[in-house]
């Protein structure tokens, strides 16, 4: 902007001299060039950031699968030495400990993944009829082992009818289970937890209560945030990471309900209630189909596909101790030569394979006649919801991640059904 402008002129001996002064207002010429820096270097710090949270979702995916591959020949080594040690003797006991050990490391594991995939918003529920009540009881079978070796004493309370919700089995077991194990974990040897199913109006509330340490007052109001922890020992002997509640909470939040924590003090025990919207009317439309008995095992052809020798060879002894007939592949063109010949019912199948991957195989396999309907099981490291979402395209039946649960493989076995 022009402001003012005129001529001065000068006189020496020799020569006259015209200058012209201008002088104009730059201020607003300034503040663009200002806001225009700062707009770039806003949009190289997201750059940036974003560049940095692939990174660290592309970290957390093969750490996953890394820390899984291990775990998965443990569980079934582990598994098969609980068949042939008999009684309760010091073997026996041994034993137990590196399973609770083994299933402590894959919940710790799972949790952290989990966490990280809600705070991105990539985690997708797969609603169906639940019965609340037995979802409350395989949380607590799943937490017998650790229950049992804290000698706790536990009260169960259900409701006398079937609790039906519109929600995801998996998860919703996952919220009750954490709760427990919480309880667990803080509650001295010998103590008391109790846990009660109760309605109110239209929702269900699943209280856990136990004679623990407590929560302080001054932890309580963040005691659901990430990585939030009550002052710890230098031994640091409860354990744990700090995300099993946020976990439990962003979980709850996502099936529509709220989660509680109240405590009187240290020292005074704590309680954790979950509220769950119902749905008036809900029911299950008819009578589900009766699942097989424990014994009930029928032999299946299984071709299990694995290029980790120790995975590969305590799930083919884990599957012939059931009395199941399996053959070993460890890798796609040697299981596709296989799956011909053996026809297998029954496909374990890792992803990822060296060459040609899992989803690959799949979808060679449903183009072999001997294979076309078998039920083809994803056995894998890779669990996030991309990875579900391309073994379902490639022709999978399941997604189990490892170390995949003894009793799932068995439901699968078992079932008449893909």
């Amino acid at each position: 902007m022009l402001l003012h402008s005129r001529p001065v002129t000068r006189h020496n001996d020799s020569e006259t001299v015209t200058v012209l002064l201008v002088i104009e207002d730059v201020t607003e010429q300034r503040r663009k060039l200002e806001q225009a820096r700062l707009l770039a270097e806003e949009q190289a710090a997201r750059a940036n950031a974003e560049a940095a949270s692939r990174a660290k979702d592309e970290f957390l995916a093969m750490l996953a699968h890394e820390l899984r591959n291990p775990l998965a020949p443990l569980t079934n080594a582990l598994y098969l030495l609980g068949q042939k040690i008999e009684g309760e003797g010091e073997g026996q006991r041994v034993l137990q400990v590196a399973q609770r050990q083994v299933r402590n490391m894959a919940r710790m594991l799972e949790d952290l993944l989990d966490v990280a995939r809600i705070t991105r918003g990539q985690i997708r529920l797969h609603k169906e009829l639940v019965d609340l009540n037995a979802a409350v009881t395989r949380a607590v079978e799943n937490n017998r082992p650790a229950l049992d070796a804290a000698g706790h004493r536990l009260e169960v309370a259900l409701l006398p009818e079937p609790v039906w919700l519109d929600a995801d089995p998996v998860r919703l077991e996952q919220v009750l289970a954490n709760l427990l194990n919480n309880a667990v974990k803080y509650t001295p040897q010998q103590g008391r937890i109790d846990v009660k199913v109760q309605r109110t109006d239209h929702h269900v509330e699943v209280r856990v209560r136990d004679t623990g340490i407590g929560i302080d007052p001054a932890v309580l109001p963040r005691v659901f945030e990430l990585f939030s922890q009550g002052e710890q020992a230098l031994d640091r002997a409860r354990g744990g990471l700090g995300i099993g509640l946020t976990l439990v909470r962003r979980l709850v939040e996502l099936h529509g309900g709220t989660v509680e924590a109240f405590s009187e003090g240290q020292g005074k025990g704590s309680e954790f209630v979950v509220t769950l919207p119902m749905t008036p009317g809900l029911a299950p439309r008819g009578a589900a189909a009766a699942a097989p008995e424990p014994g009930d095992q029928t032999p299946r052809r299984v071709l299990v596909v694995e290029d980790n020798p120790d995975a590969a060879e305590t799930l083919a002894l884990h599957l012939t101790a059931a009395g199941h007939q399996v053959r070993t592949a460890r890798d796609g063109p040697s299981a596709l030569r296989l799956a011909e010949e053996f026809a297998p019912e029954v496909v374990l199948l890792d992803i990822g394979l060296p060459g040609m991957d899992g989803y690959e195989v799949a979808r060679q396999l449903r183009q072999i006649p001997q294979t076309r309907t078998a039920v083809l099981v994803a056995l894998t490291g890779y669990g996030q919801e991309d990875d579900r979402r391309r073994s379902r395209e490639a022709g999978f039946n399941h997604h189990l991640v490892k170390p995949a649960p003894p009793e799932e493989l068995r439901r699968i076995l078992q079932s008449r059904e893909p």
